[in-house]
């Protein structure tokens, strides 16, 4: 029996939900069929509330309005997605409840729940019953309706588990989109797993332990396989997923008038007002208007902008197990750690307490001065290849990461710090991270920081090659910005399962041939797609293509495919060359200049 809650006790509980949710964010991620069907919820809050549960392990208190503050801070420091923002208010609002207390009984444990449940309702411009919204609501109300006869935390929670559950469980009655996916909320689900391992503390005394594999999940309770495709593509109202910051003129002016202009214009808004900036989320056909709207408020920075239908088409045939939204994506951190590809078994966590210093024992001699160089730079990368490619033209930091471990702000953070210069230049070379490294460069105050949004190693490559030390910052950032779009980019990978996308039939270990978000082409030789895949590449203005094999391929066949299409296009005097990725799952990386 727990009648009263401190800060230990409660980050204790709160680090065993986050492990819980961990282990179980494929499953979510498999039910993620709304409000867009882009298969990361589970994916986006487990980042979440991961960036929060490190926090925790490093900083206990006794005290709960620390460590209420520290759960706020970390979770909208590292919220990853629509779906990690909006967790982020829940805690947002419970920290605020809980300010200036030491401690606290079941009611006011229970009222805490309730505020968290009120500030996610208020974030979000147009609720939507039958989401994770209704879920931490009707959780909340479960504790609430306890702590008036209960003074037992345990009690209080249990009884939040319950009635969490219950409504969950009736979410597809309330959207059909869910109902004709025959799945309940991916959201809803998530905040349950977050809440049911806080339970499970405080019935074993442990936490959750955080498993280096998900485990399969039981017969009964397996979603259907690839849920999103229950949605046609077509069916997505709202196209452009339009995210921003606003920087505001006047701190103290309302917000109020710019939410009433867009709120006609699109759906799963959000629009958190902090003071000194405002934090926009909102699907729209019509991102122009909203961003008229928004200068009007104040300046932008952190722009982002995607395409969800393409991100849909791409996501269909993808293996659920990763919550990708382009394969692209998927090959840039199929080998990380964090990865949930289970083709090999995962590295083991690194205890933060195991780590040694990069700078190792103390030398007797005098410390030479840290020489600070003008330009520096961070990429991020996957596959040793890539890595020594990027060394080899200068990087200075190469960060692991990708879709389904997105680099947080802090991983980006970090980086640019450990690199000694006046200037720090940024790739985050997935569309996915060029917010996180944008909000990192805005938290670096010591040196200038620059986010060069490239989107693929081959565009990052060609911006660094035309980097030049003899320019301004100003001069190469728009150098290099450049030279990104002077750069096509494709890969040849291969189908996980039976599927069809677009009236295609494709079968599983067919061979694909992905251009940007589309599956340009199928067969059943790897040779013979990379081929045609190059072709739809080739224009009048290509003079270079470059083949970056993969782990899976033999050097001997990437230097005969190349010879092959040198051969080809040897009347359009076009160039091919070959170098190693050594990225996973794919078999190549193409870069058409």
């Amino acid at each position: 029996m727990a009648n009263i809650l401190d800060g230990n006790l409660f980050a204790e509980m709160i680090i065993s939900g986050a492990n819980n949710l961990y282990n179980n964010k494929s499953t979510v991620d498999d039910l993620n069929v709304f409000p867009v069907p882009d298969g990361d919820t589970g994916t986006n809050m487990s980042l979440t509330v991961t960036a929060m549960a490190r926090d925790l392990s490093g900083k206990k208190s006794a005290s709960l309005t620390k460590t209420a503050d520290a759960m706020s801070f970390s979770t909208l420091r590292g919220a990853r997605g629509n779906s990690g923002v909006i967790l982020s208010q829940f805690f947002r609002g419970i920290s605020k409840y809980l300010k200036g207390m030491d401690s606290c009984n079941a009611q006011a444990f229970a009222e805490a729940l309730s505020a968290g449940a009120k500030a996610a309702y208020k974030a979000v411009m147009k609720p939507t019953e039958g989401t994770i919204l209704t879920v931490a609501r009707e959780a909340a109300n479960g504790a609430t309706i306890a702590a008036s006869s209960s003074d037992d935390i345990h009690e209080v929670l249990k009884a939040a588990v319950e009635r969490g559950n219950k409504a969950l469980a009736r979410t597809p009655d309330q959207l059909p989109a869910l109902k004709k996916a025959g799945v309940v909320d991916a959201g809803g689900q998530g905040w349950m797993l977050v809440l049911e391992g806080a339970l499970y503390f405080l019935e074993n005394g442990s936490a959750v332990e955080r498993l280096i594999t998900e485990p399969e999940p039981a017969p009964k309770a397996e979603p259907p396989k690839k849920a999103q495709t229950a949605v046609e593509t077509e069916n997505i109202k709202f196209k452009y997923c339009t995210e921003f910051i606003i920087e505001k003129y006047d701190n103290g002016s309302s917000v109020d008038g710019f939410k009433a202009a867009i709120s006609p214009k699109g759906d799963c808004m959000l629009v958190i007002d902090d003071d000194d900036v405002v934090k926009v989320h909102i699907h729209t056909n019509h991102p122009g208007f909203v961003l008229e709207e928004a200068v009007k408020l104040g300046e932008m920075i952190n722009l982002k902008i995607d395409n969800m239908k393409h991100q849909h088409r791409t996501l269909i045939e993808a293996d659920t197990d990763q919550a990708s939204n382009t394969p692209q994506e998927q090959a840039a951190d199929a080998d990380h750690p964090d990865s949930a590809q289970k083709s090999e078994p995962a590295a083991k966590p690194t205890k933060a307490s195991a780590v040694k210093p990069e700078t190792g024992k103390k030398s007797a001699s005098k410390k030479k001065p840290v020489e600070i160089k003008e330009f520096g730079f961070v990429s991020v990368a996957s596959g040793k290849g890539f890595a020594a490619i990027l060394k080899d033209l200068g990087t200075d930091k190469i960060i692991e990461g990708g879709q389904t471990m997105n680099p947080s702000t802090d991983d980006i953070l970090k980086a640019i710090k450990r690199v000694k210069a006046r200037t720090v230049f940024v790739f985050p070379n997935n569309k996915n991270i060029i917010m996180a490294a944008q909000q990192a460069a805005e938290l670096v105050e010591d040196r200038k920081v620059i986010v060069i949004p490239s989107r693929t190693i081959p565009e990052c490559i060609a911006a660094m090659m035309a980097f030049s030390p003899r320019k301004t910052s100003a001069g190469n950032e728009e150098t290099m910005t450049k030279a990104l779009k002077k750069v096509d980019s494709a890969a040849v990978t291969y189908a996980v399962r039976d599927t069809e996308i677009d009236g295609i039939e494709i079968k599983k270990d067919d061979i694909l041939g992905v251009h940007g978000s589309d599956i340009s082409v199928v067969g059943k030789d790897t040779a013979d797609v990379l081929e045609r895949l190059t072709d739809s590449l080739i224009d009048e203005d290509t003079e270079y293509i470059t083949l970056y094999y993969g782990k899976d391929v033999k050097k001997s066949e990437a230097e005969a495919a190349a010879t092959k299409l040198e051969e080809k296009y040897s009347d359009d005097e076009i160039e091919v060359s070959v170098k190693r990725g050594g990225q996973p799952v794919y078999f190549y990386v193409i870069g058409a200049e």
